[in-house]
Parts: C-alpha cells; sequence; structure tokens
C-alpha cells in the first residue's frame, strides 16, 4: 500500500470539491436550512386564526362578547374575526375552508344572560386540524370565563356556558397526514424525473441530439414536463387510492372525488415538475440536484402545512408557505379527504397551481439553452 497514491486520489476528489460551490454552500448551508424551518415548523403558537361571528341577538349582552372576541384579536392574536349575517351563509364558508370557525350568538342570549338562565354560546369548528380545534377552544373557553367573572358583581348569576359543536367525525392522525404524504409523492417524482434525470440526459447530450432535430426548444421544454407530470400523477393516485384505504377515508371510490383528486395532482404534478426543471435549467454538474433536494425537501415540504399548521408558523415562514406550490397541493387534498368539498374547497387552489406551472415553464423556455 502507498501513501501517495492514496494522497493523489484525495487530492484529486478534494479538487473536485472545490470545482462546484454550489455542491459546498449546500453541503453547509443545508444543516442550517433544517435547523430554521424544522425549529420554527413545529408547535408554534397558533396565530391569525380566520373565524366567523354570526350574533343573532344583537343586545348588550352579545356586544360584550363582541367586544371579549376583538381584546383577543387585538392582543393574543389567536383569531381574526369576520362577520356574518346568517349561520347558513357562515357554515357555508365553514365546510370550504374559508374560515377555521363560528362563533354563534343565539336569539335571546342577553335576555337568558339577564335573568340568570345558563345563556349558552356556540363555537362551531372545523375540528380536522386538531392543534387549531384545541388552540380555539381554549381561547373561548378563557373568554367564557372572563365574561362570568366581571370586574362588577352583577345582581343575578350569569353562568355563561360554551357549546362546542365539531363540525365532522373525529380526524385521526394518519388521515391528516395523507394529503402530506401524496405531496411529497409528487415531490420525488419530480425530483426524480425533473432533477436527476433531466441533469443526467443533459450530460449524456440527449438534449442536442433533440435540438439538431426540427423539434423547438419549447416543444423539448413541453414534452419532458408533460411527461413528467403523466409520472407524476400516477404515482399521487396511487398513493391517494392505496393511502386512503389505509387511513380509512369514507368514500374513496366516489368517482366524484376521485375526479377532483386528479385534477388537484395533476396541476400539483404540473407545477412541482416545472418548478424543478427550472430549478436545474442551468445546472450542469450532476452532483448539485443530489445535494439541493435535501434542502428542497425541507424548504417545501414542513412549511405546507402537511405537519402542522400554517397558523402556528412565525410571519417570515408563512410568506414562504404563500409562495409554496405544495401548501396549495396539501390544503386542496386535506378539503377533499377530511371535509369533501367538492370543487368549491378546491378551485382557488388550482388556479393557484397553474399559474405557478405557466410561469415557470415560460421562464424555463427562456433560459433553457444549447450547451454546443
Amino acid at each position: 500500500m502507498k501513501f501517495y497514491r492514496i494522497s493523489a486520489l484525495i487530492e484529486r476528489d478534494m479538487r473536485k470539491y472545490f470545482r462546484s460551490p454550489a455542491l459546498m454552500m449546500v453541503s453547509m448551508v443545508a444543516p442550517l436550512f433544517q435547523l430554521i424551518i424544522l425549529g420554527y415548523a413545529f408547535g408554534g403558537e397558533i396565530r391569525g386564526v380566520k373565524i366567523a361571528v354570526v350574533d343573532n341577538d344583537h343586545q348588550n349582552g352579545a356586544r360584550v362578547v363582541e367586544q371579549h372576541l376583538d381584546a383577543i384579536e387585538a392582543n393574543a392574536g389567536t383569531f381574526r374575526t369576520v362577520n356574518y349575517d346568517s349561520l347558513s351563509d357562515a357554515t357555508v364558508d365553514l365546510r370550504t375552508g374559508f374560515v377555521r370557525a363560528i362563533v354563534y350568538i343565539p336569539p335571546d342570549y342577553s335576555r337568558h344572560l339577564d335573568h340568570g338562565d345558563n345563556p349558552k354560546l356556540v363555537l362551531i369548528e372545523d375540528n380536522t386540524d386538531n392543534e387549531i380545534s384545541a388552540a380555539l377552544s381554549a381561547r373561548l373557553q378563557s373568554l367564557v370565563q372572563d365574561i362570568n367573572t366581571p370586574q362588577e358583581v352583577p345582581r343575578l348569576p350569569q353562568a355563561v356556558s360554551l357549546q362546542v359543536v365539531e363540525l365532522y367525525p373525529y380526524i385521526e392522525y394518519i388521515k391528516y397526514l395523507l394529503p402530506g404524504v401524496i405531496a411529497i409523492s409528487i415531490f420525488v417524482v419530480a425530483m426524480i424525473g425533473g432533477g436527476i434525470v433531466f441533469i443526467d440526459d443533459k450530460s449524456r447530450g440527449l438534449h442536442e441530439g433533440y435540438l439538431v432535430t426540427p423539434v423547438h426548444k419549447l416543444e423539448l421544454v413541453l414534452g419532458l414536463v408533460l411527461s413528467g407530470t403523466l409520472k407524476g400523477m400516477m404515482a399521487g393516485m396511487s398513493v391517494a387510492i392505496i393511502g386512503g384505504l389505509i387511513a380509512g377515508i369514507d368514500r374513496i371510490w366516489d368517482p366524484v372525488r376521485l375526479l377532483y383528486v386528479l385534477l388537484v395532482i395533476a396541476a400539483g404534478s404540473l407545477t412541482m415538475i416545472s418548478f424543478m426543471f427550472l430549478t436545474m435549467v442551468r445546472v450542469s454538474d450532476p452532483l448539485v440536484p443530489r445535494a439541493v433536494f435535501g434542502v428542497l425537501n425541507t424548504l417545501l415540504f414542513f412549511p405546507s402545512g402537511a405537519v402542522y399548521p400554517v397558523e402556528g408558523f412565525p410571519g417570515w415562514l408563512r410568506w414562504i408557505s404563500w409562495v409554496d406550490p405544495l401548501s396549495y397541493i396539501v390544503h386542496a387534498l386535506k378539503n377533499l379527504f377530511l371535509k369533501n368539498t367538492g370543487f368549491m374547497g378546491i378551485y382557488s387552489d388550482v388556479a393557484v397551481l397553474l399559474s405557478f406551472s405557466l410561469f415557470f415553464i415560460l421562464t424555463c423556455n427562456a433560459l433553457f439553452k444549447r450547451q454546443i
């Protein structure tokens, strides 16, 4: 065994490493990304949850409740209130995910309060997210306690109680995780098809071979993106159906729901494949995608709300969630699997995903260039 041979191999490998600044940066920065993202993506205080307030009483007692709600919104910031005129309108928005809970003040609430007849406030909550449900219930219980212990002792006992109504049956955590698992399966296909295979084909000169034929640059980009989209749809639908059976999703074979699931997965696959192509469009070093994907996995998956509600994130992480395509995939699939909302619960997410896809494809076409 000759040490100079070993040292020559070490020198060659280190030279190759130092010639790839991107790989060096990723290897040093990736752990910090994981520390920051994971450190703030779990266990944060729930803030800014959008809830509906329906006041069918309009008397002094109801105004006191609304003042307490405003105080919580201004100080603790657990929720943001939106006033509704009818309970039915608020329930529709609750089912489609535009609000996360309803505080209902029933008629004659103030009269029962004045007579000490055990008046009730009603909290109707979207219990598909246990963290948000627990935070809202605790905050409303605190509000009720504050109303029952005013600074001035009333002449009659008030004893307001809170009635909590859960809109859906109990949601097991495996069901809650299913949309995130489907999203990560699409990401893996995009990582392989839109990243690793793309770079390997480029290094072998396959793209140059295509471009010496009558195939145009945009046609090449669209062909690669759409083929990756089909792979993502196959993987996503397989995981959706098999995972749905394992998790015990009700009516998993409903054809209308499956059609909507396919629509979301198709839009999500198109977005993630085109995003991955855009990320790798100017990369030629085959080591870079293998290093970058660990960072992208952390940066995209955990801020998506797949494992912890976005309302528990700090402000800067919410901005990442807002521009993260996986967030819209997860949100739409949660509406379909956990709430069965139908098209009303997914159309905005699909529209955002398709807008992302158009931007990524056009930008990728603009940046794509021949190597020789």
